[in-house]
C-alpha cells in the first residue's frame, strides 16, 4: 500500500468517500516517485516543495479520469444483515442461500431480499460476490495461486473464479498477482489518498 496525504485544496477535486480507481502507468509512477523509499538505489530524489506539488497535482488530475472501480463493498446496518455479513466475513466459501441464511439468523428471504435492495442497493449475491472479491484480493496479495484462491472463496472451479475476477477487477487474477510482485507489469497498484487537513 501506497499512501499520499492531499492539501485540502487538492482533496476536494477527488471523490469524498472511500475509492478504488485503476491507476494509469502516469499515475503508477508519480505515486511510486512521491511514496519511494530514500535509502533504496533506485530511490527517487528528495524533490523540492513546489516539485512535490506539481506532482501531487498530476496524480489528482490522473485520478479525476480514471475510472472508479465497482469495489466498494457496502456494510449493513440491519441487525439481520450485519448478522449475514458477519458470517459471510468469516466463511467467504459458504454456498449458503439467502433461505438457508434466513432461518439460521430468523428472518424470511423476501425479507432480507427487500434489506440487501434497499439498504446495500444490490441482490444478496451482488454483495457476496463483492465480498469474495474482496478476500480473494487479500488471498492473491499474499501468494495464493488462482485456484487455491477460487476455492478459499468458494467458486465451484477456477474458471468461474476468473470470469467473476475479470469482470469486477477488470484483469485476470493471474495478472493482477503478477502484476503487483513486478515493476514493468503492475497496472493496478493499491493506494490511499487521504486530506492532510
Amino acid at each position: 500500500m501506497r499512501i499520499v496525504f492531499l492539501a485540502p485544496s487538492l482533496a476536494r477535486l477527488i471523490p469524498g468517500h472511500p475509492a478504488v480507481f485503476l491507476a494509469s502507468d502516469l499515475a503508477r509512477e508519480v505515486l511510486l516517485a512521491l511514496t519511494r523509499p530514500r535509502n533504496h538505489a533506485d530511490a527517487a530524489p528528495d524533490y523540492s516543495r513546489s516539485a512535490r506539488s506539481r506532482l501531487l497535482r498530476v496524480l489528482v488530475d490522473e485520478l479525476r479520469e480514471a475510472h472508479e472501480q465497482p469495489l466498494h463493498l457496502p456494510e449493513p446496518r440491519d441487525d439481520r444483515l450485519q448478522a449475514i455479513a458477519r458470517m459471510m466475513h468469516e466463511t467467504p466459501a459458504d454456498n449458503a442461500t439467502l433461505a438457508e441464511l434466513g432461518k439460521t439468523i430468523g428472518a424470511s428471504t423476501r425479507t432480507l431480499s427487500r434489506l440487501f435492495r434497499s439498504e446495500l442497493g444490490m441482490t444478496f449475491y451482488e454483495w457476496r460476490t463483492q465480498l469474495r472479491i474482496h478476500h480473494a484480493l487479500v488471498l492473491l496479495a499474499d501468494g495464493h495461486d488462482t485456484t487455491q484462491t477460487a476455492y478459499a472463496c468458494g467458486w465451484a472451479n477456477p474458471s468461474s473464479f476468473i470470469a467473476a475476477f475479470t469482470n469486477i477487477i477488470g484483469t485476470t487474477p493471474g495478472r493482477y498477482r503478477t502484476g503487483r510482485g513486478t515493476t514493468a507489469h503492475a497496472s493496478q497498484l493499491p493506494a490511499v489518498v487521504e486530506s492532510s487537513g
